[in-house]
């Protein structure tokens, strides 16, 4: 299992993920070889070492000898790599393939084609990355780490390993947007698995709470800004309580609102007893995001709680909540997402009521990323929570339980063969 963690100081739910995952396979009687680096490695670097930085990404050395090493003593059946940046290099998958070990990768975001990995920048989606050998608007944007330089040794990193990611034997997508972004790549459909992640499973359900629960990183891609917009165009507690956790830039927002509105309350960071705390007290959770989000694990943590989810159509959040039919209602295409993004309002709600855009699913509903719209479907949440109280968990139990996750994990596994 190869990972490169991410800074601590930075909470990662790809590190909480990969962790799991071993505890997981490891449970399940795989005898797992952690390869892990981690970013909060480089300061302590010695000069030497930080001097090869800048190429770490397209190469990595040391990291490789190190693998190279492991493979020759250990033979194991497989590599499953997840973040290969800095420390680890895609070139990683070239050594396991000289071993003739096949390679497993999750994808957790979109960084084979978008050098921040989150199609999203100033504000909006951004694919003007797409489609090109190299990365220029990356560059001129300064998109990784705000740094053209930086970003420049990324774009030519994601250059030099369009073959790399290409020869992968296997990749997890975590969702079904994750595998159409796949696809558009070029990886065949043979190649890819659909395996979303999974939580511990906490029990029967607590009888439902009231009000909505927001829980994320408190900045601009995650939408807090869009949410708060969307409730202020309510009454004061008309809609119970708005409960926010998390932290981040945006955190001065939330702060704002709650001292403006008594139904707004900031919970601050959590802890895992606060965050089931927070989930019982509540209804609906709500993910507001304005980007592509792979796969918000705040939703299936909702899930398992029986807390049916209020969700914008992006990403792999119309996947999580069972509203991902292939052939999109009107309203909710990419057309119409992309209107919403820029800013522009929805249409009026049809002769039903139902808001326009508005997408229940089996665990909830979707709507555009636009603050009328999410206004809009507020109201219908709550009143609809206890109707999908039980499909919520019966999703959980069916697609995102351990139990069944793991399985499908070992099926990955299995199918695979030594690459010649």
């Amino acid at each position: 299992m190869a990972h490169n963690r991410y800074r601590e100081a930075q909470p990662s739910g790809e590190n909480t993920i990969v962790d799991s995952e071993i505890a997981q396979l490891t449970a399940a009687g795989v005898e797992v070889l952690p390869f892990i680096r981690s970013s909060d490695e480089i300061p302590s670097m010695s000069k030497a070492a930080k001097a090869l930085l800048p190429i770490s990404p397209i190469w990595a050395p040391r990291a490789q000898h190190d693998l190279s090493r492991l493979l020759t003593e250990h033979r194991p059946d497989v590599l499953h790599l997840h973040n290969p940046y800095p420390l680890i290099s895609p070139w990683v998958v070239r050594t396991a393939h000289r071993h003739g070990v096949p390679v497993v990768q999750t994808v957790h975001n979109y960084r084979q084609v978008c050098s921040s990995g989150i199609y999203f920048r100033d504000g909006v989606i951004c694919q003007d990355c797409k489609g090109r050998a190299l990365g220029v608007p990356a560059i001129k944007h300064r998109c990784y780490r705000d740094s053209a330089v930086q970003s420049a040794l990324m774009a030519t990193t994601l250059a030099v390993h369009r073959g790399t990611w290409r020869s992968v034997d296997r990749y997890i997508a975590l969702t079904s947007a994750i595998a159409d972004h796949l696809r558009d790549y070029g990886i065949p459909d043979e190649r890819i698995v659909v395996k979303p992640n999974s939580v511990p499973d906490p029990g029967r359900p607590a009888p439902l709470g009231d009000g909505f629960l927001y829980m994320a990183r408190l900045s601009p891609e995650k939408g807090v800004d869009l949410l708060l917009d969307a409730w202020r165009r309510h009454p004061v507690g008309s809609l119970g309580t708005l409960r926010v956790a998390g932290d981040g830039e945006l955190r001065h927002l939330v702060e704002a609102a709650a001292a403006e509105r008594p139904d707004v309350v900031y919970l601050g960071q959590l802890d895992r007893a606060g965050v089931q705390a927070a989930v019982e007290a509540s209804a609906v959770v709500i993910a507001a995001a304005m980007w592509h989000d792979v796969l918000p694990t705040v939703i299936i943590e909702a899930l398992a709680n029986g807390r049916p989810v209020l969700g914008t159509a992006l990403g792999g959040i119309p996947y999580l909540v069972g509203a991902d039919a292939p052939h999109e209602p009107a309203g909710t295409g990419p057309a119409a997402v992309a209107s919403a993004v820029a800013g522009h309002s929805p249409p009026p709600a049809g002769p039903s009521g139902v808001p326009a855009g508005l997408v229940t699913g089996t665990a909830g509903w979707v709507v555009p990323p636009d603050p009328a719209a999410l206004a809009a479907a507020l109201p219908v949440a709550r009143a609809g929570a206890a109707a999908l109280s039980a499909p919520a968990r019966l999703r959980y139990e069916q697609t995102f339980h351990p139990d069944v996750v793991i399985k499908r994990h070992l099926d990955v596994y299995a199918g695979l063969s030594r690459p010649h």
